[in-house]
């Protein structure tokens, strides 16, 4: 089984990031440290450090966006969990040899030069995950 996997985010859909940061930052203490538009995936996101981890409070910028579609439906709420793995690759691989569906059975590319893939949440009881790992000369 592959090896280092740690939780990087939790990503938190919602309407309003001043109105939702009310809980995050006023009430739980969150530091905010940066909000950026991210046109890409149609998004403005808040990242709240959270120990080794982080809160993403995303607020779809466009109805149609994969993100706005889940607010319409389901409301604010939870929208994927992230890890990041020290080979995606290998990861997808071990994945796919166990039957788990996966959105992306390669990686794509992201952020800031990362690999990421998203898992089906039919594999993972009904969350939808993230995967993603930093380019080489970034690795933890």
């Amino acid at each position: 089984m592959p090896a280092g996997i740690h939780v990087d985010h939790v990503a938190v859909v919602v309407p309003d990031i001043e109105a939702a940061l009310q809980f995050w930052r006023d009430g739980l203490g969150l530091p905010v440290d940066r909000v950026e538009e991210i046109p890409s995936q149609q998004a403005s996101v808040a990242f709240l450090p959270a120990g080794e981890s982080e809160i993403e409070l995303v607020r779809p910028t466009a109805a149609d966006s994969g993100t706005g579609r889940f607010l319409a439906k389901r409301g604010p709420g939870v929208h994927h969990i992230c890890f990041r793995v020290n080979d995606l690759t290998e990861m997808l691989a071990h994945l796919k040899s166990m039957g788990i569906r996966l959105i992306n059975e390669q990686p794509v590319p992201g952020a800031d030069g990362k690999r990421l893939a998203f898992i089906h949440p039919e594999s993972a009881s009904g969350v939808l995950v993230e995967l993603y790992e930093l380019p080489a000369d970034r690795a933890r």
